[in-house]
């Protein structure tokens, strides 16, 4: 039996909701003013891109720190296409990894990215279910 997530999303009116989280931070959800919506929150598929982003990168920041890395920046692009039909879906993920430094150590960074992609990250491991991914590594030497 694993453990269980649960969540409350209450719906403010309009087309507006708001969702709890374990951490104790709320979020708002909701669509742009020309689809009927205020614009006032996080439109649900690209929330859904954070997820992966936000579960790799808490990966890597964790393994920069244990193996000793010097970065002095990284940031992860994720770009998604959405299919045409309903119910439109992300089915190609590119998840690009930047890091930027003066003493990069490619190697091993690019092994920090791969322990994350294919081991740790659950959220990745759930996109793979449905999407084609394509993980990139670039590194900015300054």
């Amino acid at each position: 039996m694993g453990t269980t997530n649960h969540i409350t999303t209450k719906w403010l009116g309009n087309m507006s909701f708001e969702s709890n989280n374990p951490s104790g931070h709320n979020l708002r959800i909701d669509i742009a003013k020309e689809d009927g919506g205020d614009g006032s929150g996080y439109r649900p598929k690209a929330l859904m891109l954070s997820g992966p982003a936000g579960c790799s990168g808490l990966d890597v920041a964790a393994l920069i720190k244990k193996m000793k890395l010097e970065v002095a920046d990284f940031h992860i692009e994720t770009i998604a296409n959405l299919t045409d039909e309903h119910p439109k879906y992300y089915d190609k993920v590119t998840i690009e990894y930047h890091f930027h430094g003066s003493n990069l150590e490619e190697k091993k960074l690019q092994r920090a990215v791969d322990l994350s992609v294919e081991k740790y990250c659950g959220v990745m491991e759930m996109f793979r279910r449905f999407a084609e991914l394509d993980i990139k590594t670039i590194f900015h030497h300054e």
